[in-house]
């Protein structure tokens, strides 16, 4: 695999939250398209220092009631849009999509995690298994990883044929032309963590029993074969980049910071306005037909109160 440069120029994006009040925060584009009123940083510029729980917690919750705000907005102008999630192993992209999905319905900001290829799914066009969960009026689809698998762990791991990489890499960018040009609103987030970061949290994973459920052999494989993820990296940011579906990627080694940028990211790439919502009066319960329904679950088993 030869060896393909970084998109030459990482700019620094602050979301300033008006209408919450959050904090700006920094998030990095691929590419050289220097949005208006954005500073430069270098992409070798030192890590801040971690995050406070209690600053982090309460930003967030800001963050979390403008993700209200737009679910509403979304609901009622009939949006689609796609989050999709790119990254290293441990670079927290489970971590950011709870912090996205928490307090939102699960029927407007759908999940989407697949697992391996089934036989079938492998005989079907390479797209066709992703199309079917994409979104419908009034939903966001959230992907815990994407139609870039094939640009990553398929081409490192050899799961699909150089031939197969280079067809993705020339098509990807007109099939998401086509997205784009079907009204859907496309985000695309990198993650990424750093070398020693990852090496710490691998090694958790392995010595917490809360946390080696997401250890798999791939995963220690990936570990291995650190390059060779980050020169494929590198040339999917080069193939897919576009103006019309463009990369942007979030530093995650402190991964509370990494969420509040994913999300006020997220909040500047789907406009929307707050909705005044309708007053909810509480009727008085009926009273037809009462009787002692407390006495009636005598009768029922409980399950033993431990706690």
């Amino acid at each position: 695999m030869s060896q393909l440069k970084l998109a030459p120029a990482l700019t620094l994006g602050r979301f300033d939250l008006n209408q919450s009040g959050g904090i700006g925060l920094p998030v990095l584009m691929v590419g050289n398209r220097k949005p208006q009123g954005e500073k430069v940083m270098a992409e070798d510029a030192p890590a801040s220092k971690r995050m406070k729980r209690k600053l982090y917690e309460k930003e967030l919750r800001k963050l979390q009631v403008e993700l209200c705000h737009l679910q509403q907005w979304v609901k009622a102008k009939n949006l689609r849009a796609i989050i999709l999630f790119e990254g290293r192993d441990t670079a927290g992209k489970g971590g950011t999509i709870k912090a996205i999905t928490e307090r939102v319905s699960p029927r407007t900001f759908r999940v989407v995690a697949l697992p391996a290829p089934s036989d079938r799914e492998k005989a079907q066009m390479f797209f066709q298994r992703y199309m079917r969960f994409f979104p419908a009026a009034g939903e966001i689809v959230i992907f815990d990883r994407s139609w870039y698998n094939r640009a990553g762990v398929e081409y490192v791991m050899g799961f699909c044929s150089p031939k197969e990489h280079k067809r993705f890499l020339i098509n990807c960018p007109r099939i998401e032309q086509y997205i784009v040009d079907a009204g859907i609103i496309l985000i695309k987030v990198w993650l990424e963590v750093g070398k020693d970061e990852q090496e710490k949290r691998f090694a958790a994973r392995i010595n917490d029993p809360l946390r080696q459920w997401k250890l798999s052999p791939m995963d220690v494989q990936s570990y291995n074969r650190w390059y060779d993820y980050s020169r494929a990296r590198d040339m999917m940011f080069k193939a897919t980049d576009s103006k019309h579906a463009p990369w942007y990627v979030i530093r995650s080694d402190d991964k509370r910071r990494a969420r509040l940028n994913c999300i006020s990211h997220v909040l500047k790439a789907i406009p929307y306005k707050r909705l005044s919502p309708e007053k909810v009066i509480l009727p008085k319960r009926s009273m037809k037909g009462h009787y002692n329904d407390a006495a009636s679950l005598r009768r029922v088993r409980f399950a033993q109160e431990r706690y």
